[in-house]
C-alpha cells in the first residue's frame, strides 16, 4: 500500500445505457455500488452521480430525469479528483470521465489500479 491523500473518485458507468428494464437499472446501479464500495475500500471517497440525481428525479418527477441527471452528473465530476469507469457502453459515463480527463484527473479501468492508502476505512479493513 502506498500513502497519499484521500481522492474523491467518481465511479463511471451505465445506468439507462443497455437497461430494458428496472431489473437492468436496479443491476447497473448494483455494478456501481459494488464498484464504489471497492474504491472505499481502498481509502477514497467514491461519488456516483445517479444516486445523487435519483431522490431528486424522485421528488421533481420523472419529466425532469433529463433536467437533473446529467447536469447533477457532471457538476459532481467537476469535483472529484479521478474516475473509476466501469461497465460497457455509455455516453454520460463517457462525459464524465472526459470533463475529468481533461482537467488532469486520472482515469482507472478497474478498482486495483487505484492507490490504496496506507489507513483504509476501518470499517473496511480486512484482517
Amino acid at each position: 500500500m502506498t500513502s497519499g491523500k484521500k481522492l474523491w473518485i467518481m465511479v463511471a458507468g451505465p445506468y439507462t445505457s443497455g437497461a430494458k428494464d428496472g431489473d437492468g437499472l436496479a443491476a447497473n446501479l448494483a455494478a456501481m455500488n459494488e464498484a464504489a464500495l471497492a474504491v472505499w475500500k481502498r481509502g477514497h471517497v467514491p461519488v456516483i452521480g445517479v444516486n445523487m440525481a435519483l431522490p431528486m428525479i424522485g421528488v421533481a418527477g420523472d419529466g425532469e430525469f433529463e433536467a437533473i441527471m446529467m447536469p447533477l452528473s457532471l457538476a459532481l465530476a467537476e469535483r472529484c479528483d479521478a474516475v473509476l469507469r466501469i461497465g460497457g457502453p455509455s455516453q454520460g459515463a463517457d462525459r464524465e470521465v472526459e470533463l475529468i480527463r481533461k482537467k488532469g484527473g486520472a482515469v482507472y479501468r478497474n478498482a486495483e489500479e487505484i492507490p490504496a492508502l496506507s489507513k483504509p476505512h476501518p470499517s473496511t479493513s480486512s484482517g
